[in-house]
């Protein structure tokens, strides 16, 4: 990225998460995790799921939300958790009129739609009330999802397993949710759906938006 002209700035662990920005403009205010964020394990240790930065005036979080598991599973009070700090503590950040986006692997599905086929995800993690509520937590703060409205169909993930993806068997759970000023500035969005194909893809494809 560094030798493409990017500016790189990440925050990572040793084990499977981590965040990062890679831009051509220098980034200000670098932030790593958000204030009480929880942590996770026997040491309630923070992970590497947060990281703030500032660009050209525009105030970007890149998000890596827990994943929950299963009802039952630790991990998932964990995931409510941090869910809940998080749209607390944004809450305070939209008190600024700076234009502010979250984005990320939210690991939740908001609507039926942004599954396959619902039935399959009965008593299963990331379309769970509790974790929708979660969700909607953000938009009743005031933060509002800036791709759907142009791009109103579409999945974001594919597992690997059992041919999902030629099956077209994904999920909507990565997004971008933006305070008013930031909204203000989009003019276009994608989901970029064929970064899925090809050689060793990730198991996401891309959101991408266009800001004024």
């Amino acid at each position: 990225f560094e030798d493409a002209g990017y500016q790189v700035v990440l925050h990572g662990l040793n084990q499977w998460n981590g965040v990062a920005f890679a831009s051509k403009m220098p980034a200000e205010d670098v932030e790593v995790g958000f204030a009480g964020m929880p942590g996770f394990g026997p040491e309630l240790a923070q992970e590497a799921r947060a990281l703030g930065a500032t660009y050209n005036g525009i105030r970007l979080w890149s998000l890596y939300v827990p994943n929950g598991r299963t009802l039952d599973d630790p991990h998932y009070q964990y995931k409510l958790e941090w869910l809940d700090r998080l749209a607390s503590v944004a809450s305070e950040w939209i008190e600024d009129p700076t234009p502010l986006a979250l984005m990320g692997d939210f690991n939740i599905a908001p609507l039926d739609t942004d599954v396959w086929d619902i039935d399959d995800f009965i008593g299963a993690t990331h379309v769970s009330e509790p974790e929708r509520q979660a969700f909607e937590a953000f938009e009743q703060i005031g933060l509002q999802d800036v791709v759907r409205p142009l791009v109103p169909e579409g999945y974001t993930y594919w597992d690997y397993q059992q041919l999902r993806f030629p099956r077209n068997e994904g999920m909507r759970i990565d997004f971008i949710l933006g305070n008013e000023s930031f909204a203000e500035r989009v003019t276009g969005a994608e989901i970029v759906r064929e970064e899925r194909k090809g050689e060793g893809p990730s198991d996401h494809v891309p959101v991408v938006v266009s800001i004024d």
